[in-house]
């Protein structure tokens, strides 16, 4: 008898560029399309963005899928990953989300195990490779609504005109 052994395809975490910066004010971090007065640039240019979904229980830490494997089988990567896990993965809550957490751990966990309902984690890599993220900004400063952003990322992260905006929502 002859067996086939299963070759699940490879991780393919999904990503946007943004070009843009990270900036930091009061241990605080944001993205940002131009220069903020009163904040310190961390990094520039064409930023890798990658999205976690938190872990139940530990709001601090998300895992960023690089694959998906389904209750029979089927594997997703990328976009499709990442979309099946925010809009149907409800119907395969025995799912394996296998990805690197945003402390950069290896891990493997079931869709159950996830708190869907908490804030999307963004965070910031080095690079395309990079597995454990530079920044977790919790802004994004882009005063022209005309420029073109990355989509998930308008959907993620709370938008500000200004870094003074921001401050001013966050009394501080």
């Amino acid at each position: 008898m002859s067996m086939t052994r299963f070759s699940p395809p490879a991780r393919e975490p999904f990503a946007e560029i943004f070009n843009g910066l990270v900036l930091e004010f009061e241990s605080r971090q944001a993205l940002a399309t131009a220069p903020q007065p009163g904040s310190e640039t961390l990094l520039r240019g064409a930023l890798v963005l990658r999205y976690g979904a938190r872990l139940a229980g530990k709001p601090f830490l998300s895992i960023v899928p690089g694959l998906l494997v389904l209750d029979y089988g089927d594997t997703l990567t990328g976009q499709a990953a990442w979309d099946f896990l925010m809009k149907k993965s409800n119907l395969h809550p025995r799912a394996d989300v296998v990805g690197y957490r945003s402390d950069g751990q290896d891990d493997m966990v079931m869709v159950r195990t996830l708190d869907l309902g908490m804030a999307i984690d963004v965070l910031v890599y080095a690079d395309a490779q990079a597995t454990t993220p530079l920044y977790r900004p919790q802004a994004l400063i882009a005063a022209n609504e005309a420029e073109d952003l990355p989509p998930y990322l308008v959907e993620y992260l709370p938008r500000y005109d200004s870094l003074d905006a921001w401050k001013a929502a966050l009394h501080v």
